[in-house]
Parts: C-alpha cells; structure tokens; sequence
C-alpha cells in the first residue's frame, strides 16, 4: 500500500507542460480560422498577406521558441517566464493583421498568471498581474498613437480573461495556505494532545506508587525501635511498590522509544492496567494504612482498553488523593456496570478538601479523562462530609 496518496492524473502534468500544450492548440485554433471550414461561407478571419510566406513563418517559429523558453522558466524565474509568454504573443500577433492581442495568442501569459498566483508569494502574483494587464494596456494605447484600428473590446475581454485567470490562482494560493495552517494546527493539537496523554499516565502512576511509598516508609519509621519487625514487612512493601513504578516507568519509556523509531504507534506506551486491577490496587493501599472498600454493582464485563484503563485511572487517583489529602484511614470504591454506562464514585469522611501542596493536576487528568470518553464527571466535598468523587462513561454500543 502506498504511503501517500497519488496526484491525480491531471495534477501530474508540471505548469511549463499546460503552457506549451495551450501555445501549441490556440497557434493550431490560429491556423485553423483563416481556412473555411465545413459550414462557412468564409473563413473567420483573413490572414494577413506575410502568415503563409517565409517571414510569417520565420516569426511563428521565432514566437514558438520564446514560448518554450518562458515555459521552460515558469517553475525558477515567473517574472522572467511570463515576459518571454507576453513578447511570443506579440510576436505571433504580427502576422495576424488584427488590432488586438487576440484571445487565443494570449492564452498561455493568461495560464501563466494563475500558475504564478497559485504558486509564488502575492508580491510576486501582483507584480505578474501588473505585467499581464499592463501589456494589454500599452499595446492598445500603441496602436492608438500611431493612429491605427485598436480592437478595444476584444482587448477588455481579454483583460477580464487575464484578471479571471489571476482571481482563479490567487484564490487557489490561500486556499493551499489555509489547508497547511489546518494541517499545522492539527499535526500541534495531536502532539499537545499526546503529551497530555503521557503526562496524565506519568501522574497517575507515579503519584499512587509515591503515596503509598510515603505512608509505609512512616510507618516503618514509627516502629523501628518497638516492632522492628512490622517496621522491616513496611520497607518490603515500599521496595515492592518502587519495582513495579520502575517497572511500569521503564515500559513506557521503551514503548515511546519504539513508536519514535517507527517500531509502533505508541499505543502501547503505557503499562496495561484496568478494572481487574482494582483489588491489587486496593490491597496495597490498605497495606499502607488506608482501607479500601471495593464494591461492584451489575455483572462485570470486558471493556474497550481506552474505557477500561480511563476508569482505572480515575479509581487510582482518587484513592491517591484519599491517601495524600483526605486524612482519613478508609475510602468506598463502587464500580456499577449498567447497560449504557460505567458509573465510578470514590467517597471517604476526611476533611473533604485539599490541602495547599495539592496541585490539583489529579482532578485536570481525571476531568480530561472523562472529557475524552464523552463522559459526565464531578468531584466536590459531601454535606455529610468528607469528598466524593464521580464518573460516569458511556459503554459503546458493541459491548453493552
């Protein structure tokens, strides 16, 4: 499968191409009008009496050779390009025995100004436009001076052709412009996105572990003189619960390093964890000094990973706030799989408010979380006292 899409066929043919095939049809549309052709009683046009004779042909091949070379310039020196287009016209024009640039001999400077405002900085487009026109303008003001037949109304509706034409391109331009500051804009929202996604898994893994690392290394260091065994099982659970953060550290960091060579999509750069994992999480706790009561309501079913790792989250830095803030010695978790929704709530009878280390990044995350999943979220103090915390995740369609 190609990794990107291909040009359509159109779009693969370069701008100098497009100006030799519209010089080549409008010399051939030239030719072809000064011949009656089948249902004219006369041809369209007289042809002057030097078209068919050596001269005529020497300017037809000298105008054919300054279009190709301004074609051939188009896509490094426009100004330079459309120059050459305007003098081959000119050129060609003098073989006619009209008094106008006519349409078809400046179709290619009209083809040039949109590819030139299309393509190059609109300093440049006006510059070309003012060349395009002003052209027009001098030729029939020329012809006017030396008192000849001016054909001023073929030459406005060329001018409206090559203003037109420059509109088209310029139009084009922006149109580029905006796509490319959208495709900016998106490309820093994901990265942005990414890196609040990271941080959130950062916090919430690292901030539980410290928590609980806290609590046991306090409590060994109450008991160490009088229990020195129950001072001895608390440093175990803190050596424990340090392994698994670095454990769980050094899988993300691996995992990010693999999606930034090209080895996956980062999907994987967090640890797995989910729902199952709520009864290790409220064993540790407890080991650490604060209860946690797990309740479930329904009947347990697999979730979606984003879900099912998001409600985990929640659970865990909820109860991490329980523990560091709370001041309490237990929390209520109650996970209630209904039919259309995962509804979480986190309660404990502590103060019911944080305190002045809080940096209140637990709540963004969580609230982010939510926010994701389309979800409904809350976390405030109870009247009864204490804080409560809650959050409720619609369950797709396909898993209800």
């Amino acid at each position: 499968m190609p990794a990107t899409v291909p040009l359509p066929p159109l779009k693969r043919v370069p701008p100098g191409a497009w100006i030799v095939l519209v010089w080549c049809a409008s010399t051939l549309f030239t030719l072809l009008t000064t011949f009656r052709l089948p249902g004219e009683t006369e041809p369209q046009q007289w042809p002057a009496a030097q078209l068919y004779r050596w001269d005529g042909l020497t300017f037809l091949v000298a105008s054919t050779a300054m279009a190709l070379h301004g074609a051939r310039l188009l896509h490094r020196r426009p100004l330079r390009a459309l120059t050459w287009l305007i003098l081959a016209s000119i050129v060609e024009t003098n073989t006619l025995g009209v008094g106008e640039l006519p349409m078809a001999q400046y179709l290619a400077p009209v083809l040039a100004l949109y590819f030139i405002a299309a393509a190059w900085p609109h300093r440049t487009a006006v510059v070309a436009l003012t060349m395009g026109v002003g052209t027009l303008v001098g030729y029939i003001a020329t012809r006017l001076l030396c008192r000849w037949d001016v054909g001023m109304s073929a030459e406005l509706a060329v001018a409206l052709v090559a203003v037109i034409s420059w509109l088209l391109g310029n139009s084009a331009h922006q149109a580029r412009e905006h796509a490319e500051r959208l495709s900016a804009q998106t490309a820093a929202r994901a990265v942005t996105e990414e890196r609040l996604r990271i941080a959130r898994e950062m916090h919430d893994t690292v901030a539980h572990s410290i928590g609980i690392i806290a609590l046991q290394a306090g409590a060994a260091a109450r008991v160490a003189a009088t229990r020195p065994e129950a001072a001895r099982e608390a440093m175990r659970a803190v050596e424990t619960t340090g392994r698994e953060t670095l454990a769980g550290l050094r899988r993300m960091l691996v995992a990010l390093r693999a999606a930034d060579e090209g080895h996956g999509d980062g999907t994987e750069a967090v640890p797995t964890a989910g729902l199952d994992d709520v009864d290790r999480l409220a064993a540790a706790t407890t080991a650490a000094g604060v209860r946690v009561e797990v309740r479930r309501l329904g009947e347990p079913r697999p979730l979606p990973p984003d879900l099912d790792l998001s409600a985990f989250r929640i659970i865990q830095e909820s109860v991490t706030n329980v523990v560091r803030h709370s001041g309490t010695d237990a929390c209520r978790v109650t996970v209630d799989y209904a039919d259309d929704v995962l509804a979480l709530e986190v309660t404990d009878d502590g103060r019911g408010h944080g305190t002045s280390t809080d940096t209140g990044f637990g709540l963004a995350g969580m609230r982010e979380r939510v926010a994701l999943l389309h979800g409904e979220f809350s976390a405030a103090p109870r009247p009864e006292g204490g804080f409560r915390v809650t959050a409720r995740l619609p369950v797709p369609e396909g898993v209800r």
